[in-house]
Order: structure tokens, then sequence, then C-alpha cells
């Protein structure tokens, strides 16, 4: 029998461990994707801690998968053996959800997790239902790839649905793993591009992802800076930090939104006459299902937008995650299999 090696969590709380599994058949609406990297990204501790209702152990965890299609069901059409794909958060979805109806498939109420509702990219080998797939251009490394599936499609999703249009002042708070991203895709829409970090190293940083300007929050208040450059028609909320978002919203100008993409349980406070003077909101976006993935790679393949990563072999996943954890990593971990 043929086996794949992976790296699973044996338990919930538990530990990385590689192991050998046999090689899993996809079902008549699954794909089998041999793995050729996937990423390490801050929501696998929901995997590592046991941290989502209803997760089964031992899971294997990993949700931005790029590989080559190596195996089709009876019943998949528009995949085929060969073609490279990619694989994001979104797993799958129900098609009968009020949602799903309404062609709004990231908010099924039913919707799959890969990586938690079945087994992820930590792997050789993957099962993932075919309407989860996005096409992933043959130019772009798969390493590169990796997390635009999670991480790209975030932030490219959130400002192509934010209202801004090219010339509009945008501003991206955090300059971590989906920062970086926000700042290339913000500049490559065509925005007026502002960053919003902390301290003067991440200045040059800023300038060469693309951004017009930079604001050091160490020593400026974001909120003035930006009233002073006419009030900001979107902020990006990149960073998972309640309280540092919530002074933004005084930044924005005139029917300008707070879109949050950096996810925090702490509640932001705000005064419901911040927000009706000036028709100001605040929205959440989450990812992207596997169309919106596969237009994220294009529109990156297009504007030659790539993340800066940093690579490890399946062997080091639990190296690779801590670093990410830590926050060492500049600025997404992604394992290779070869």
């Amino acid at each position: 029998m043929a086996v794949m090696r992976c790296i699973q969590i044996g338990a919930a709380k538990g530990n990385f461990e590689m192991v050998e599994r046999p090689i899993p058949d996809p079902g008549p609406r699954d794909v089998r994707i041999k793995v050729e990297a996937c990423g390490v990204c801050h929501s696998d501790m929901f995997v590592k801690e046991g941290l989502f209702p209803g997760i089964q152990y031992p899971r294997i965890p990993g949700h931005e998968v790029i590989g080559i299609v190596d195996g089709v069901g009876s019943m998949v059409k528009g995949f085929k053996p060969g073609q490279r794909v990619g694989l994001g958060w979104h797993g799958g979805q129900c098609f009968v959800c009020d949602s799903c109806r309404h062609g709004d498939f990231i908010t099924c109420a039913n919707q799959l997790i890969t990586g938690i509702s079945y087994d992820g990219g930590y792997a050789e080998y993957v099962i993932a239902p075919q309407e989860a797939l996005a096409l992933v251009p043959d130019a772009m490394d798969p390493a590169d790839a990796a997390p635009l599936m999670c991480a790209g499609v975030t932030t490219y999703n959130a400002l192509r649905h934010s209202g801004a249009v090219a010339g509009d002042l945008v501003a991206v708070q955090g300059l971590g793993g989906l920062g970086h991203l926000g700042v290339e895709f913000a500049r490559a829409m065509g925005f007026h591009t502002v960053a919003i970090s902390s301290g003067q190293a991440k200045r040059e940083l800023a300038a060469k992802l693309g951004a017009h300007a930079y604001i050091d929050t160490s020593t400026q208040s974001p909120a003035n800076e930006l009233k002073a450059m006419g009030g900001a028609k979107v902020i990006l909320a990149t960073a998972p930090n309640a309280k540092a978002m919530q002074p933004l919203i005084e930044g924005l100008g005139v029917g300008g939104k707070l879109m949050i993409v950096g996810a925090d349980a702490q509640p932001i406070s705000v005064s419901p006459l911040q927000l009706i003077g000036q028709r100001k909101s605040i929205m959440g976006w989450p990812s992207g299902d596997g169309m919106d993935s596969q237009e994220t790679l294009e529109f990156a393949a297009l504007s030659n937008i790539r993340p800066m990563i940093e690579r490890f072999p399946l062997d080091r996943a639990a190296e690779a995650y801590e670093h990410m954890m830590r926050g060492s990593v500049r600025f997404r971990a992604v394992l290779t299999m070869s």
C-alpha cells in the first residue's frame, strides 16, 4: 500500500508528529492533490490548541495549499490530473443554505474549513471537494502562491469589496503577514496607499512594498495624520489588536470605512456620534471561496505581487509554526514537500 508522510496533531492541544498514512482515494466529487507547498498560518493554532468546536483528532492542519491534481472522482468536472491548483481556508459549501442559494459561498451556514473539517496540507497528499479549488497561474512559484490562499485572498477580497476606487486614500494598518500583502494589493489597485505600523525600521519596508506614505504609530497619531491628508476612504485593519484599531475610526473621511480582517476577540469601543456625522462605518470581511482565491492569484500574477516568505521542509513544520507564532518569520512561513 502506497503511503504518504504527513504532520498531524494526535490529540486536542497536542504536538506535531510526523507519521505515515495510506495515500487517500478521492470520493466521487473530490480531487486528490499532490502537495507542493503549504503555508503556515496563525489560524493553524485552532487545530494545534484545540480551540475550534467539534474538531476531530488526529487531524492534519494546513489551509494554504498548492499542488498538482493527482486524481479525480468520477463526478468531478473542470479539473484534471496535471493541473496546478490551490486550496484555502474555505474548504467547500453545502449549496442549499440561504447564503449558498444567493451564491455567497464564503458565508455558507455549513461551510467546511480545510485542515479543520477535514485533513489539510501539512502532508504530501490532500483530498478536497472540487468546489473549494482554485486554478494557479503557471508562472507562479508554488511556495509564493501558497500564502495567497489565505492571507492573500483575505486582503485582496476585502479591498476590492471595500467601495474604494482608484485614487482614493486607503490605509493599511499593520505590516505583518496580512498587512504586507495588503499594501501591495492596495498600490496595484491604484489607491493612494498609506502604511501604518510602529517604528522607523518599517518605513523602508513600506516604501519597498509600494506605500506612498508611512505613519509611525510610535511617534505619530494615525488618526491625526490621516485627517491631515483629507481622511481615509478605507482603513484595512490587519493587525489582530482591537485597541490599535479603535482610534483609527477618527482617521476616516466622509463615508469612510474601517475594514477589519485582523481577528481579535476583544471588543472595539465606538460611540454612535463617531459614525453618524460623517457616515462612517465598520465592517468585517472573511477570506473568500475557491473562485475568489483564483482571482486573487490571477491579479497577483498580473501585478507581480508576491508574499515575503521563509521556506521550511515538511519535517520542520513544528519549527516553522513556532517561528510564526513568535512573529519572527518575515512574513509567511511555507512548508515545501520536495
